[in-house]
This record gives structure tokens, sequence and C-alpha cells, in this order.
């Protein structure tokens, strides 16, 4: 079975024209500047994959340090339905204000072109999108797709199209927030690999994207920050898990987008409930064919309802409550549960062994999908509290699968 861990690498705009990459460290203050922490340290991030029985792997991975404007990262907060004041003058420089932690996670499925494209250039189209190009990238999916998106009319960037309400004019008003901003580098994203991806009718991927940003004064990395912004763009069944320190339980930051889901299900209602087909295992499928109703590429299901429109939330966190983030494709979170997931790694002191011991279970349980798990330590990394509730229930099932193989070798 092929094991690995990430690559870290570039990120490009387009499909062929290289460009800056996004930085792959983060700074944090000194008396006098700041110091630079690599993320491609194995004891700072721990990535890795197995592609289980699959003869190739689809799932990709992506760490980075974004630089985004401080004053729409202080719009954002405002906004919250428990606003956060935050001076971005109070990070101690322009580069630490504006300064986010990046983690994505892709599963690609009908072949790899689309993850793998995502992973080489989504955060540099969250870092470089603007609201000047939302008119546009709204009219093109309204008329690539028609069908579902006739009606259309930019979802939360509507405010910045000819359907602003109120007498607006389109793009007119206050900064973008960091939900406006997601979105549109999805939408941007997606354009990117209809138009230059072959294969997209039928080839796509899910994506989770967490972005942590220190608002202590001055900002600290997020890993030492005492209080953290944290935001999830989240489009399918990869998954986003929180562990809350002083009791070691879960905290789940996604939900599945799937077509029987409740959100899913309201959003997709007008469509006809009769496209909601269930195949030869009972699994529920859109159309008979797709599981996922939210992701990149899939083109020739787009005018029936599927959309790379990420469901996007952003919440304000006390850093030393929380032990660690986890992000995890498919292949691991449909053999554990979530606080399966959280407890596995609660005594780990290294990341990367966090995320193989992580794969390596799910192995042991016979995974055959892509496993991949990101494993991000926060300020409460190494003293997670509470009791291992689901140890005796890991290792009963670990010892009644050993059983049943060995009595599957010997029929």
């Amino acid at each position: 079975m092929l094991l690995r861990s990430i690559t870290f690498t570039a990120p490009r705009r387009g499909l062929g024209t290289s460009v800056r990459g996004v930085h792959d460290f983060i700074r944090g203050p000194t008396p006098g500047g700041t110091y630079k922490v690599p993320l491609n340290n194995p004891k700072i991030i721990g990535v890795y994959s197995s592609r289980g029985s699959r003869p190739y792997q689809e799932d990709t991975a992506v760490v980075g340090s974004l630089q985004l404007p401080p004053s729409e990262l202080q719009n954002t907060l405002a906004k919250l339905e428990t606003p956060c004041e935050w001076d971005p003058a109070s990070a101690g420089s322009d580069f630490l204000a504006g300064q986010v932690a990046a983690f994505g996670i892709f599963d690609g499925h009908g072949g790899k072109e689309v993850s793998t494209y995502l992973r080489e250039n989504l955060f540099n189209q969250i870092e470089s999108i603007s609201k000047s190009d939302i008119p546009d990238l709204v009219q093109w999916t309204k008329e690539k797709h028609a069908g579902y998106f006739k009606r259309w009319r930019g979802g939360v960037l509507s405010r910045y199209t000819k359907f602003a309400a109120n007498g607006q004019k389109a793009g007119e008003g206050e900064e973008m927030t960091l939900e406006e901003r997601l979105t549109t580098a999805f939408l941007s994203a997606d354009k990117q690999v209809l138009e230059g991806i072959e294969k997209s009718k039928r080839c796509g991927s899910t994506a989770s994207v967490v972005l942590l940003q220190s608002l202590d004064e001055p900002a600290q990395p997020y890993w030492a920050a005492k209080k953290l912004s944290l935001t999830v763009a989240h489009c399918g069944d990869t998954r986003a898990l929180l562990c809350h320190q002083p009791t070691g339980q879960v905290i789940p930051l996604t939900e599945k987008h799937h077509a029987e889901a409740r959100v899913e299900a309201s959003r997709l209602r007008r469509m006809g409930a009769e496209l909601l087909v269930s195949d030869s295992f009972g699994e529920s499928r859109w159309m008979g064919v797709v599981e996922n109703t939210r992701g990149f590429g899939d083109g020739e299901w787009k005018p029936s309802g599927v959309t790379v429109e990420p469901e996007v939330t952003t919440r304000v966190i006390d850093g030393h409550e929380h032990s660690y983030l986890i992000l995890l494709t498919d292949g691991l979170t449909s053999l554990l549960s979530d606080q399966e997931l959280v407890d596995l790694i609660r005594k780990s002191f290294d990341p990367t062994r966090a995320a193989k011991t992580i794969v390596h279970f799910a192995e042991d349980l016979g995974a055959s999908d892509n496993c991949t798990a990101v494993v991000v330590p926060l300020h409460g990394w190494g003293h997670v509290g509470g009791e291992d509730t689901t140890k005796e229930r890991r290792e009963w099932r670990r010892r009644r699968f050993g059983e049943m193989n060995t009595r599957m070798q010997r029929m």
C-alpha cells in the first residue's frame, strides 16, 4: 500500500502560468522585528496519506499562509452574530495584521486532475481575488450552467451584481467579508477547472479550507495564539474537526453536502424530489449518480443543482481551550466516528505521527478508499483533558476486523 507525506508546492494561477507562491511560513513578533517558522516542518503540521486499495491517489492537501486585507478581516469580525472588536494596528505590523494560516484538503473523484489543480491554485485565488471579479463570475455561472442557476442571483455575492438590492449599484459599499472572498475564489477556481480541464464534466473534487487568524496583541503564530478567528469554507464531504482541550470532546466544523442532508434538501427541493435516487447499496444519489451536491468540476450536473458555492462559517475561539484541528477525507470519516478520530491522537506529541496514527488505524479496519489526514496543533496541544471514551470500542473493532480477515483467508 502506497503511503506518503504531503509535498509543499507553490500554487499557480490558471492552468499554466506560474506566479508567486503563497507563503510557506508563519511570522511571529520579536522586540526588534519578526521571526519566521517554515510550515513544511513535520513537527509543525502533520499530513499523511494512503491510497488504500485504489490504483491511484485522488486526495490532495495543501498548507500555506495568506496575506489578506486587514480591513476585510476586521469587517468580517464586526459582522459576526456576536461582533468581535479587533484593531489591525494592534497586530504589531501590517504583515502580521494580514497574516492568515490556511489549510486545505481535497477529495477528488473521477480522476485526480481537479483535486491537483486545487492544491496548486486555490490558495492563490483566495489571496488575489477582488470584488471587481464578482459580476463577471456570477454572469458566467448563470450562462454556463443555466438550469438551476437561471434564477440564481449570486447568493452571498448578490450585492456586487446587477441584482444588488435597495437601489445600490453593483459593487457599491464596504469591504468584502471572508465569506464573500472565499465564495468568489471557489467560483473563480471552478471556472478555471471547467474551462481548462477536459475531464471536468464528470471529474470533480470536494474541499474543506480552514483559515486561522491570530487576534492577539501583538499577533502570535496561530499555534501560540490565545485568541483566534477560525473560518471554514466547505463543499462536499471532506471533514474538519476541532478538539476541545478541557474535555477532549469533538467539535465538528463541517457537515456533509449530500442530497438528503437538511440544508441541501431544502436548497434542491425545487429541482424535484424524484431526482434523489437510492443505488443498489441503499445509498442516496442525486439523479442516481452524484453523491456530493456541492463541489468543484462535475460540469455535467451543475445545471441540475450541483454548486461550488461553499458553506462558510467564522467563529472566535480561545486557542488554549482547543488542542488541535483535524482535516480528513471521507476514506477516514466513513470508517471512524468524529469522536474516535479525535480520541485516536489525544496523547500524540508529534502532529505527523498523529496523522499517521489516524491513517494506519483506518487501514487496520480495512480502508479501501484514499485516506488523508491533516493535523494542526493549537495552543492546547499535548494537554487533552477528559477521558478517552472510545478506546474500548476502537480496540474491539480492530480485533473484530482481524478475526474476520483471518476467517476470510481460511475460506
